[in-house]
């Protein structure tokens, strides 16, 4: 029995990039002190997000850090044995993308770029090309950036590429149209939690999920940092408070468990999906 825990992160991270240098030193700490190995940190934990979805200012966007950036190599040795996923805007020459790494004190594992965007990211950021899953000392992994849970086809196409585990590292705001009374009683929320479940129960995978707390300019964020097993159960989870959900899980038993008889991936019909055409 091979037992992985695994930690998902509900904080708040803004534009000061020390702060959230030192906020993920003190959280690699506390989930190296529970014992985990696997740490997802919420998209933008370097930089912070957009503080507006509908007209983000220019002048107040994240920073850009290029892909060997400092900072990032200092997590990478912060995380020492342990696989650390970040997310931060990735400046690549003039572009930006909202991107995330997952890192051990060997250096970088794997890479994503936020495929899919809501409307008032395709003004700042490029979108990416992408879904593939990598190889860590955990087993194979794949990452989602916020939006991009949103459609089956993103944790499916890691879950083909062999992902037993995906990271979903988001900055997932309360609704901006339709604002709750209360967080609890959010459309976004309902949604946050329903997307991580469905995710994982329709691959049979493991599912990690960070998210940003707090609030940045127009923004309010949801946290509900969560654990999912492959059965779309949530093994541990934090609420709207900024935490750390820890769950221990054997991943290849937990897989094994759920794929015994109905095997969701195995049993696909691809030649009876229109894929790509008009409805």
């Amino acid at each position: 029995m091979a037992l992985t825990r695994i930690a998902a992160v509900a904080a708040h991270f803004g534009r000061d990039l020390d702060f959230d240098l030192d906020r993920i030193a003190t959280l690699i700490e506390h989930a190296r002190s529970s014992g985990a190995q696997l740490l997802v940190l919420p998209d933008a934990a370097l930089g912070g997000y957009l503080a507006d979805l509908r007209d983000p200012d220019p002048d107040s966007l994240p920073p850009a850090l290029p892909s060997d950036d400092a900072r990032l190599t200092k997590v990478a040795e912060l995380a020492g044995d342990m696989v650390v996923c970040v997310g931060f805007c990735e400046a690549d020459g003039d572009t930006r993308y909202n991107a995330a790494v997952a890192v051990t004190g060997d250096g970088v594992l794997g890479r994503h770029r936020k495929v899919h965007q809501p409307p008032g990211e395709r003004s700042v950021y490029a979108a990416g090309e992408t879904f593939a899953a990598f190889d860590t000392p955990l087993g194979r992994i794949g990452m989602l950036i916020d939006y991009d849970k949103t459609f089956p086809e993103s944790a499916r196409s890691l879950a083909l590429d062999g992902a037993e585990v995906i990271a979903c590292l988001s900055a997932w705001p309360t609704s901006i149209t339709n604002r709750a009374p209360r967080m609890s009683q959010d459309r976004q929320a309902r949604l946050f939690d329903l997307y991580d479940q469905a995710r994982a129960a329709e691959n049979q995978v493991v599912l990690a999920s960070s998210n940003q707390t707090g609030a940045m300019g127009g923004m309010r964020f949801l946290g509900q940092a969560k654990v999912v097993g492959p059965g779309g159960d949530i093994l541990a989870r934090t609420w709207s408070k900024a935490g750390i959900a820890v769950a221990e899980v054997d991943v290849g038993a937990e897989l094994a468990t759920a794929r015994r008889v109905l095997h969701h991936l195995g049993e696909r019909k691809p030649e009876a999906y229109r894929m790509g055409g008009t409805a």
